[in-house]
């Protein structure tokens, strides 16, 4: 088959993976971007595999999604060569202590969710020391061991420089496409037949989707050599949920925000002083690390914040995976091709 993916963010990449080891086809990779740009969401994103924190405000189907997915990222990271981008050993989750009331209400509503909460751990001073060092001056914390991450920003180079290097996908870079239908993709002046196609536009799709919308996110990369933090770990704030995620080298990607709109002007500076002010108070070491650079973007998002697969005569539409990108795409793009091409 010829098949023609558009939109070669997150989404279309984990398919274009999925087509290639899976099966013969031949893959034609569509992308308003370079193939090492930084416009898709997925760039920006933390890469956080916390099916169970996101419990507090998504629906379970969340949950059984995303644990589906953790199955699934091992072999596409490995399908890379890049198997240590993958880290499952667990996440923390802490508050001040004017706050903990709130980390309380928290942790008490991810276990009311779901069974597999139960092994939620609750954390003294001396079990922060045996796992987080850096982390003592906190008196109580929880661990979720089943919690983990994904090299965001290393998946997407990586993946880039192995979809261009395959002899069997071919990869339109620069090219806005303007019209998605059944088998069909226009762009420019043209228009060419495929015999399957998928939309994986993002916000690039809204016009063939109703209530399609950009939920803003901004991050902040920090050079942080005096901290040592090795796990995903989440401060509880009454006003916002910050989150502290390792990379390699001392390297922290911080976030937090949530913002209804899509605007991807740069960061505000009531952004910036919230975020930097409460990952200072996390951890005093991030007082001297160096900012690298900040990023914002917009994730896709449908009316009820979950992701949608719309199934057509040679036409599959995947969208609105919001901020659970790394979260669902593995096991989305597995129910899309199981109820597509591989029907």
């Amino acid at each position: 088959m010829k098949i023609a993916i558009v939109g070669a963010g997150l989404v279309g990449r984990v398919l274009a993976l999925n087509l290639v080891r899976e099966t013969g086809h031949e893959i034609t990779l569509f992308d308003e971007d370079s193939a090492y740009g930084d416009l898709p969401a997925g760039m920006t994103a933390a890469g956080m595999l916390a099916s169970f924190a996101e419990l507090e405000t998504a629906e379970s189907v969340i949950f059984e999604t995303g644990q589906r997915s953790v199955a699934l990222w091992p072999a596409l990271l490995e399908q890379l060569g890049i198997a240590d981008a993958f880290q499952f050993k667990g996440s923390i989750i802490t508050a001040h202590p004017q706050d903990l009331s709130e980390l309380d209400h928290f942790i008490n509503t991810l276990k009311s969710k779901v069974k597999e909460a139960s092994t939620i751990t609750l954390l003294d001073k001396a079990g922060i020391m045996d796992l987080e060092p850096d982390l003592q001056q906190h008196s109580q914390a929880f661990y979720i061991p089943q919690e983990g991450q994904v090299d965001a920003q290393r998946f997407m180079q990586t993946s880039a420089g192995y979809l261009l290097s395959h002899h069997r996908v071919f990869w339109r870079q620069n090219t806005k496409v303007h019209r998605v239908s059944n088998g069909l993709i226009g762009y420019h002046d043209k228009e060419e037949n495929y015999d399957w196609v998928f939309d994986a536009r993002g916000l690039g799709a809204q016009e063939d989707f109703e209530y399609l919308r950009g939920v803003r996110g901004e991050v902040f990369w920090l050079d942080a050599p005096e901290v040592n933090i090795s796990r995903p770990t989440r401060m509880l704030h009454p006003r916002y949920k910050i989150y502290i995620v390792p990379r390699p080298n001392n390297r922290y990607i911080i976030g937090a925000t949530e913002i209804e709109s899509e605007d991807k002007s740069p960061m505000s500076v009531r952004s910036s002083l919230e975020l930097l002010s409460a990952v200072y108070s996390m951890h005093s070491g991030f007082a001297e690390a160096r900012i690298i650079k900040t990023m914002t973007n917009c994730r896709p998002t449908l009316k009820d914040n979950l992701p949608a697969i719309v199934q057509g005569e040679k036409l599959t539409r995947i969208n609105g995976l919001y901020r659970h990108g790394y979260l669902l795409a593995p096991a989305v793009v597995e129910e899309a091709l199981h109820g597509g091409i591989y029907q």
